[in-house]
């Protein structure tokens, strides 16, 4: 089963500022409470993280995820999910759109778990997933 969403907000950074902030995976930690620890397996020419393997905690379960990174300066980035023993599916992509003020930011958001869990606990995790990956993301990347 596999859920997806997406949710819509704006920042005051430059979308260079933001993808900066996403590259910055060592602090994955630090912006989701889900991340226990978060490394960079290996990197595109121009220093990007390309593969990055993490430790999560959600809905009960731990897992330990490893994603591809995707990045099209100044854009977007999408991660890819290429491992994991607990989800079958998580693709999530950050669409920028510069603006008088900063950027303005979409996120979607597609997961899917290979592990027995009601629909209203996977929906739960996505929500959860998406208000991380917006309101935690804005506050860390305006407190840089």
């Amino acid at each position: 089963m596999a859920v997806s969403g997406s949710t819509e907000f704006d920042v005051a950074a430059t979308p260079e500022q933001l993808l900066d902030a996403v590259a910055a995976i060592e602090d994955l930690p630090k912006r989701s409470s889900a991340h226990k620890s978060a490394t960079v397996e290996s990197r595109h020419d121009d220093g990007r993280p390309k593969r990055v393997r993490a430790k999560v905690s959600a809905a009960g379960f731990t897992d330990e995820e490893v994603t591809d990174y995707t990045w099209d300066e100044p854009h977007s980035v999408t991660w890819t999910l290429a491992e994991s023993s607990v989800q079958s599916k998580q693709v999530a992509t950050y669409t920028l759109t510069p603006t008088d003020a900063g950027t303005h930011v979409k996120l979607d958001l597609e997961i899917g778990v290979k592990v027995p869990m009601p629909g209203f606990v996977l929906k739960r995790v996505l929500k959860s997933a998406l208000d991380t990956g917006s309101k935690s993301f804005k506050a860390y990347v305006e407190g840089r």
